[in-house]
């Protein structure tokens, strides 16, 4: 059985997703504003825009993940204040989740270090997401200026 501090220390380890999240949404803008330059009058570059579009595709993972960390880090929040009566809000959880159509009906019952674990794997799908993206960012950073000399 999960105990307060363990579920509040979850909960803030979660709540960093959304810096992850703002760094994602920065570079995906960037992304965005450099792929729509040509609109501004700036010069079409067809490798620029497949670098753009590519530099959006993790950006959008990214926002997928951040939103299922950020639901969790709300959810072991919510139990950590009330810690006391886990097991009945875990059976309200599960139910809530059940009515919304967020969790199948036939799904049993999971501990809560498999709750913790499944929680920490979004955060670091959530993070990997954010890493491709960098790392398109920094090669197309680096690369554009070769591939406009040698093209």
């Amino acid at each position: 059985m999960a105990t307060e501090m363990q579920l509040f220390t979850l909960a803030s380890l979660l709540r960093r997703g959304k810096a992850l999240d703002r760094l994602s949404s920065a570079v995906s803008l960037l992304g965005l504003a450099i792929g729509l330059a040509p609109l501004l009058g700036a010069p079409a570059q067809p490798l620029s825009a497949l670098f753009c579009a590519l530099l959006v595709l993790p950006g959008l993972a990214e926002k997928y993940w951040a939103l299922r960390v950020a639901l969790d880090a709300e959810f072991f929040q919510r139990l950590a204040d009330d810690a006391e009566h886990l097991a009945l809000r875990t059976l309200d959880l599960d139910q809530a989740l059940t009515r919304l159509g967020l969790r199948p009906a036939n799904l049993t019952a999971r501990s809560w270090d498999e709750r913790s674990r499944g929680a920490l794997r979004l955060l670091r799908l959530q993070a990997l997401s954010l890493l491709a993206q960098l790392l398109l960012a920094v090669s197309m950073v680096l690369g554009l200026p070769w591939l406009s000399i040698t093209g």
